[in-house]
């Protein structure tokens, strides 16, 4: 048994030095002491990168498809009353949907900014008197009411029930809606009413849209977007103006939902307009993103980059129409973002590299200033620096 403790200690790469051939030196102190203080302040970098989480990003092909996609706006118009505002969307697989009231909020506003009255859009209108039945008469009780479509009917058996469905009549026919203060559905609903009401303020308009998940576009416009024929805003002849101020600021444009660090390019932007009718277009790329936070919680949604063009409608053909379009395709590439924690042994591993790695320059240059301090010594002593 001794003969295998001797061995070991053989095997020691630590052979100790009695301490009665110990030299401390002031410097060799100094030298120890300032290698201490950088241990301890390594060692707290270390330990508080080990306990913050880090971000690993990595580059995917979207192999993603059939899927939906949520775009989050909120957008001011200074200059356009809500009323005559409106929002479209269309993709490029032909879906269309116009005019669109479902998850949108409209909050008129006046010349200063302050919020005159908060509704859902399509909510509020005032009615007023018996609707007017197809035959002349008034609404009686227990009736079933069928409006007239003021000669826009395509069969006897057609009613038009509300201002829009006798606009979206004129549509089918191709006729311009310049009588549109005299039909009875729309001075019931006070559509313009509310528009002489609504004269010179602007209009918030916020909410959300569900879309496919492939390219297209939606945009804000002043006045109902009438695309089954060329008449656009030939039905708002009664009130129309020469021009519409599309000034707007983008208080916040996000596609899915928020994930931390999620930047938004668009948010905060503001435009003002400077000419007569104009068509401002941005024009987006989006890029399919997922987020997987230290808990294993994930968020599938976008980032996306933008560029932005002005048209000026003067010199362009005049069936172009003034508004804000927002023109969006996808990146096939995906990106995710997953949090970690650096792994212990990880921690260990640079705790280890500090500690050794300090105290063997400190060991180098403790070595370099004693034995310089000695060549110094004895060569005062021989008297070579005299």
């Amino acid at each position: 048994m001794e003969k295998i403790f001797s061995k070991l200690r053989n095997l020691d790469a630590y052979p100790k030095v009695n301490e009665d051939f110990y030299s401390r030196t002031l410097s060799g102190g100094i030298i120890t002491l300032v290698s201490s203080l950088a241990i301890l302040l390594l060692f707290f970098s270390e330990f508080r990168l080990y306990l913050h989480t880090v971000t690993e990003t990595k580059l995917l092909v979207d192999t993603s498809r059939g899927e939906t996609l949520r775009i989050n706006f909120d957008v001011t118009f200074p200059a356009i009353p809500c009323t005559l505002l409106s929002v479209d969307a269309m993709d490029i697989s032909g879906e269309q949907h116009h005019d669109i009231k479902h998850d949108i909020i409209k909050k008129r506003i006046n010349s200063h900014g302050d919020v005159i009255e908060s509704r859902q859009d399509g909510i509020g209108a005032p009615k007023i008197e018996k609707p007017l039945q197809r035959h002349g008469g008034r609404l009686e009780h227990n009736e079933t009411y069928c409006g007239s479509c003021f000669g826009a009917e395509q069969s006897d058996d057609d009613c038009c029930n509300s201002c829009e469905e006798v606009r979206e009549a004129y549509r089918r026919k191709g006729w311009a809606m310049t009588n549109a203060d005299l039909i009875d559905q729309c001075k019931r609903e006070g559509f313009f009413q509310r528009i002489k009401d609504e004269d010179g303020e602007g209009c918030n308009i916020h909410g959300s849209l569900e879309v496919n998940r492939v390219a297209g576009n939606f945009h804000f416009a002043p006045g109902k977007s009438f695309h089954h024929t060329n008449i656009f805003f030939d039905d708002l002849l009664a009130f129309q103006k020469d021009s519409y101020n599309i000034s707007h600021r983008i208080n916040r444009l996000a596609f899915g939902e928020y994930f931390p660090g999620a930047v938004n390019p668009l948010d905060g932007t503001q435009w003002t307009h400077e000419t007569s009718n104009g068509m401002y277009q941005y024009f987006l790329k989006v890029v399919p993103t997922i987020y997987t936070d230290i808990r294993g919680r994930t968020v599938h949604s976008n980032q996306y980059s933008v560029t932005q063009h002005f048209k000026n409608l003067e010199f362009i053909h005049p069936n172009s129409h003034p508004g804000v379009f927002f023109f969006y395709d996808f990146s096939p590439i995906k990106v995710t973002f997953k949090e970690e924690h650096i792994s212990f042994l990880h921690f260990i591993t640079n705790i280890c590299a500090v500690i050794g790695g300090i105290f063997t320059v400190a060991g180098i240059i403790d070595s370099f200033v004693y034995h310089g301090q000695r060549k110094m010594k004895k060569k005062m002593e021989i008297g070579k620096f005299r």
